[in-house]
């Protein structure tokens, strides 16, 4: 009887405490439990949930120390909390017991968010080490990056972690940027396509992503990390937020990071139009924004837009930056809140998204995940996934004389070399750059050609980065006793809080020039002269300009960081087991100087002259060169040949639908990649000569078709003008389908909506035939030249009226024909519009020609 008693006494007192703390009553609606919670919080309680624990306030090496914790914290509850350095096990003990503190420690039991990095896995030892970033958008395959988030979590929440800094959708565009490696690419919608998928993931399975890094981050000036980017309201909407819109206007995602850098000399991280009236007002974002480690403390330490950490805390919390990590300026919040330099709303705002986003995720009813109890770190399956992004990430170049897939019947030995063969290169975020962690592609290529009757032999040939060529000789002799050469060369990142040596890649490592670092170049070059076959094989974070490799080597590929399983995915491809699908998700270069080669570039960007020159021949746009890229966003080869046909394209309702059939032409499965690309053909502001607006990865067998359909909503055409007003301006746009942004197979204009003006295509000036009233014969002669008064050599002069050739213009831009009195003469060049003259009593008739600048 007196437990009975003492039993209905604690769950009278149980229940008596519930319904007088409404925030953990989890049948409230979720903001009436955190008005409960705030009006219960202290200034200092508040404080603290927008500040971070890290990982030297409170760990000694691998250890928790209890006493630094209780120091720190007393009884009041924190917002966040990582421990970068851990190992995955030792994460899953501490990261348990800080939350255990937090929960039952603390005045009001409020849990902490933990945080990991995790761009293309943990960064806790032990974790699955997934492709990085840019491989996974090589895949052209959205629906790998929810997989791959998917099989993250597991890691995640054996480790006890509930919110990850990632993922990065920053918008690529200077290739000098170390970053470049985290990026999908680019493109803005392949981001939001790859984005998208990754966000769902990591939701459906329990963790909190945080987009990153808010702003236009991915165009630094100079391509140097935390540089300023300056651009208009359009392009920064257009370009660099679209992929952040798309995911925050799709998805219940509740946290976003602030980039380190600033947009036309505003930092973003005190910037209240992009965290406030962008963010919040615009698109509706309810979650917090959270700043990139030290980004406010450097609004006075490095952007010099505060005079102290005070003031710097000041200008980011008005701006609606709400979470502080790795700098102590928010210490400073209850000094100038005492002070009415800012009010308390706005500090309880920002408190607010925090406790929101924790109720939201479900902190409160499962602080230490039991719910996912049954997660296992580094997995089979997580492995087998690692494994087949790789494999759909690496991107064939070029092929001459079908070199690849290598025939093992056909030789007997080859050579490995290159500095990226015996290692194993993971990308920035990662925990290891070890090989006992991954397999390099000497072990690939060992493994796969055990027992098989193959000759390996390795040469290292030079490192990354310095210009030793004393081990180039060594890889001659290797490639000579060889059937083929294999080259490994590119790129190495560091890897997070533990090994910075040796990179010339990842954040942090910006590059002046795109050549190979080092040695490298003389070392392939080297290997060429043997005479022996050579495979290029570029492992990379970022693209390099390599001009002479693709004119001189029959083979190269591009494997962009693989993960752990790098060398028994490059060895299949190698030898044909895996048939590479990987596509471009940023453009090659010919040189740094010939920055920036996205695809998506205006009408007006890639030159007006169109006479490339050459050393031989100098020219205009470039005097010595072209502005094409060597390999454009898209483009990827396969063992075997696909064929186009049969394309339709509707507009139905809000969305375009275009229908093609493909065919496997070839004699091997393969996936292809067919894409879509827009093109406003009249618009009132300058719009990109393509954009990309749907692709599909598909897979066929040898001789089998499919029809596919590639479709996008109307609202995708949308464009904003330097008033911030997004639109979609009626009138003709040309769908185009291809391969690659530079291989399109089909064209076809539709007309969106009324043209709303005049159609002045209608009203172009008339010129009458008047063959039959033709005047006297005259010698006519002339000078033609374009609008910047230059003659224009080899122009063909015709008869519209008889239709007859009459004759060129001379290197002086000069001619001299016959005509009648009255005949319309036609005046045209490659690269120009066609101009028409009507012949009169005037024997000098100078013509000016227009540059056809579109991109053909």
């Amino acid at each position: 009887m007196n437990r009975l008693i003492l039993f209905l006494s604690f769950v009278f007192c149980f229940l008596v405490q519930l319904y007088s703390q409404p925030y953990k009553d989890s049948r409230l609606p979720v903001d009436i439990r955190v008005d409960d919670l705030l009006g219960r919080m202290t200034l200092e309680e508040k404080i603290a949930q927008i500040r971070h624990i890290h990982s030297w306030d409170i760990f000694n090496d691998q250890e928790l120390d209890e006493e630094k914790l209780q120091k720190l914290a007393g009884d009041v509850a924190w917002g966040f909390v990582e421990g970068f350095p851990l190992t995955g096990e030792n994460c899953r003990l501490h990261m348990r017991r800080i939350q255990e503190y937090m929960v039952n420690k603390t005045r009001l039991g409020i849990p902490v968010f933990t945080i990991a990095e995790a761009l293309h896995g943990s960064v806790h030892e032990g974790s699955t080490i997934y492709p990085q970033n840019i491989a996974l958008g090589a895949t052209f395959n959205p629906s790998l990056a929810y997989d791959k988030a998917s099989k993250i979590s597991e890691d995640l929440h054996y480790q006890g972690i509930r919110q990850i800094l990632a993922p990065c959708v920053d918008v690529v565009r200077d290739l000098r940027w170390g970053r470049v490696e985290e990026s999908y690419g680019e493109d803005p919608f392949l981001n939001a396509m790859f984005a998208c998928q990754e966000v769902k993931g990591y939701l459906d399975n329990g963790i909190s992503p945080m987009l990153k890094h808010f702003g236009p981050h991915g165009n630094p000036s100079g391509g140097l990390n935390l540089a300023s980017v300056n651009c208009g309201i359009g392009e920064l909407h257009d370009i660099y937020l679209q992929p952040f819109r798309k995911v925050i206007t799709s998805f219940p995602i509740q946290a976003v990071m602030s980039s380190y850098n600033a947009w036309n000399r505003f930092p973003v991280s005190s910037s209240h139009y992009l965290l406030t009236e962008v963010l919040r007002e615009h698109w509706g974002f309810e979650g917090y924004v959270y700043a990139d480690w030290g980004a406010i403390d450097m609004l006075h330490t490095f952007h010099r837009t505060a005079v102290n950490s005070a003031e710097a805390a000041f200008l980011a919390v008005s701006a609606g930056l709400d979470v502080e990590a790795a700098s102590q300026c928010y210490a400073w919040l209850p000094e100038i809140l005492q002070r009415g330099m800012v009010k308390q709303a706005i500090i309880d705002k920002a408190v607010r998204r925090v406790l929101m986003a924790k109720f939201k995720m479900g902190l409160f009813e499962d602080p230490y995940g039991e719910r996912w109890a049954h997660a296992q770190m580094h997995s089979d399956a997580s492995v087998a996934l690692s494994r087949k992004i790789a494999d759909e990430s690496v991107v064939l170049l070029k092929n001459e004389g079908g070199l690849l897939p290598l025939d093992l019947s056909k030789i007997s030995s080859i050579a490995v070399i290159g500095p990226n063969a015996q290692s194993v290169q993971f990308g920035d975020y990662s925990w290891s750059r070890s090989t006992e962690d991954g397999i390099s592609p000497l072990e690939g290529i060992l493994a796969y050609t055990l027992n098989r009757g193959i000759q390996v032999n390795y040469a290292l040939g030079c490192d990354l980065m310095s210009n030793d060529e004393s081990g180039i000789v060594e890889a001659q002799q290797v490639a000579r006793k060889s059937d083929v050469a294999v080259v490994f060369c590119g790129s190495s990142s560091a890897s997070l809080a533990r090994d910075y040596k040796g990179a010339n890649c990842g954040e942090g490592f910006d590059l002046s020039d795109l050549s190979l670092t080092g040695a490298q170049e003389k070392l392939i070059q080297a290997v060429y002269a043997t005479g022996t076959p050579v495979i290029l094989v570029l492992v990379t974070g970022k693209p390099f300009a390599i001009s002479w490799e693709k004119l001189h080597l029959p083979s190269i590929l591009v494997q962009w960081y693989a993960g752990e399983q790098e060398g028994a995915s490059i060895a299949d491809i190698l030898f044909g087991k895996v048939n590479p699908s990987g596509r471009l998700p940023v453009s090659f270069p010919q040189s740094a100087g010939h920055l920036p080669v996205f695809y998506n570039y205006l009408p007006s960007d890639k030159g007006f002259y169109h006479q490339p020159g050459t050393l031989d021949k100098p020219g205009r746009d470039y005097v010595f060169s072209s502005p094409d890229v060597l390999w454009a966003f898209g483009y990827g080869l396969s063992y075997t040949q696909f064929e186009y046909s049969s394309p339709e394209i509707l507009l139905r309702n809000d969305s375009v639908y275009a229908f093609v059939t493909i065919k496997n032409v070839g004699e091997r499965t393969g996936m292809d990649v067919p894409q879509l690309y827009v093109r406003d053909v009249v618009s009132s502001i300058e719009t990109p000569v393509r954009q990309l607006k749907a692709f599909q990865k598909i897979e066929l067998s040898s001789k089998d078709s499919m029809r596919i359909v590639l479709a996008f909503p109307l609202e995708e055409l949308a464009l904003t003008d330097e008033n911030g007003n997004s639109r979609i301006e009626p009138g003709e746009f040309e769908i185009q389908i291809g391969k690659s942004s530079d291989y399109i197979l089909f064209k076809e204009v539709i007309q969106v909506g009324d043209r709303g003006r005049w159609n002045w295509g209608e009203l172009s000036r008339q010129v009458k035939k008047v063959q039959s009233c033709l005047g006297k014969n005259m010698k006519i002669g002339g000078v033609v030249r374009d609008i910047q008064a230059t003659p224009v050599e080899g122009v063909e002069i015709l008869s519209e009226s008889k239709g007859n050739f009459l004759g060129y213009t001379d290197t002086n831009g000069r001619y001299l024909i016959h005509a009648q009195q009255g005949e319309c003469l036609l005046f045209r060049k490659k690269g120009y519009l066609q101009e028409k003259a009507k012949v009169t009593d005037e024997e000098f008739m100078p013509i000016v020609l227009r540059n056809d600048k579109f991109d053909k």
